[in-house]
């Protein structure tokens, strides 16, 4: 397999009172990062700096840190679905109206062209059944469309996804074990438009070439999908 990028060196240090990622790299300057949300601490260093300097760097910053880390991390607000007719449900990127018909058969979920998805649900089910019967809709329509989509992405990365899931994350769109070379996609995807999906198969399938979210990672994201960071902002920055 053809490989262009170097790997920086990354190492995990503890330093004062904080457990820190060193990443040295061919940078001139020393840049710090810190992520309420992970709890972690970051540094970029260029390849030469000696160990106290970088000590230095980071223990006269502690009370910034602190404070950092302190923080609470922004969460988006969720609106809270009843799944009833009426309300707007996400499929593929587009609003739909949905319609709740209630039966005497088995639950089912249909899409019209007019942009309404249809639950029909015997009579009196309550609201996490129909949420369940819904996702269930969602879950098939991915599995249909991942196989794709890895299949498209195999022979142009080199790469071999021996298996892949889909499962309610809270804060992840997806997770790659590279070992069983085997990847997880959030469930949230299906609401999501095929752009944003294409994407994250793409950057969980190129975990498989490189571990960490590195220089390295990202050049292999330019070389195979050029508009990921256009992408990855509709994903995480509005529904898409």
């Amino acid at each position: 397999m053809f490989n262009p990028f170097r790997k920086e060196k990354i190492s995990t240090e503890r330093i004062g009172e904080f457990q820190v990622e060193i990443s040295r790299k061919k940078i001139k300057n020393l840049y710090l990062k810190v992520s309420p949300l992970s709890q972690k601490v970051r540094v970029s260093v260029p390849i030469h700096v000696p160990e106290k300097a970088i000590e230095h760097f980071v223990v006269s910053r502690a009370d910034w840190i602190k404070k950092q880390l302190a923080k609470k991390p922004v969460v988006p607000k969720v609106e809270v679905l009843n799944f009833i007719s009426g309300e707007t449900h996400f499929y593929k990127g587009k609003p739909h109206q949905l319609e709740v018909i209630s039966q005497a058969a088995s639950s089912k979920v249909e899409l019209f062209e007019d942009h309404t998805i249809v639950l029909q649900t015997r009579e009196g089910i309550s609201r996490e059944m129909k949420e369940k019967v819904l996702n269930e809709w969602y879950r098939a329509s991915l599995k249909e469309d991942i196989p794709k989509l890895i299949a498209k992405w195999e022979p142009v990365m080199q790469v071999s996804v021996k298996e892949f899931g889909v499962k309610r994350m809270k804060t992840r769109w997806g997770t790659c074990n590279i070992r069983a070379q085997r990847i997880w996609l959030s469930l949230e995807l299906a609401k999501k438009s095929p752009e944003c999906l294409e994407y994250v198969v793409v950057h969980e399938m190129v975990h498989l070439l490189e571990r960490l979210h590195n220089k390295r990672f990202h050049a292999f994201m330019d070389l195979f999908l050029p508009d990921w960071r256009e992408r990855k902002k509709e994903l995480n920055g509005r529904i898409c």
